[in-house]
């Protein structure tokens, strides 16, 4: 999926700016580090800058910081993670205070959550071969079943 200009320079931006447990948590993700995935970090897809994303999982994780639990931005997150899920992208919300406890257990969380991922279906199949991943209330209390969205739990 294609992204306009600026949500592409935003990425741009972003990947020079990552908070501290988006450093912590990409060092761990990098180069197929969970089980061989490949994960992109701010990834532009729409209008939308994923923090992580999975290409041939179609999942989108995402490191949230307290501000996602104040005024509008529940809603927001809300709304953007229904988008994704139109788009055939699950995502995946993981408190920033989590990672910056346990990279280990963080990355434990993700693991148990794709084990738990449908197969990709026939609407939203994963990329084509020789494209980079193709195959060869919130998590403070939470669960949006609605939408499909989930928030990991570390332990």
């Amino acid at each position: 999926m294609s992204a306009p200009k600026a949500t592409v320079a935003n990425a741009r931006r972003l990947r020079k700016e990552m908070s501290k447990p988006e450093m912590n948590l990409w060092h761990a993700l990098r180069r197929g580090g969970l089980d061989g995935h490949k994960f992109r970090r701010q990834h532009p897809i729409g209008p939308y800058v994923l923090d992580f994303y999975c290409a041939a999982l179609r999942l989108a994780v995402e490191v949230d910081s307290y501000a996602h639990c104040v005024d509008s931005r529940p809603r927001r997150d809300l709304a953007r993670d229904q988008w994704l899920l139109a788009q055939g992208v699950r995502t995946l919300r993981i408190p920033a205070h989590e990672v910056m406890t346990s990279v280990d257990a963080t990355l434990a969380t993700i693991r148990e959550h794709i084990a738990h991922l449908p197969p990709p279906d026939a609407a939203h199949p994963p990329p084509p071969e020789g494209e980079e991943g193709s195959p060869s209330a919130l998590r403070w209390g939470r669960t949006s079943s609605h939408s499909e969205v989930r928030w990991g739990r570390v332990r």
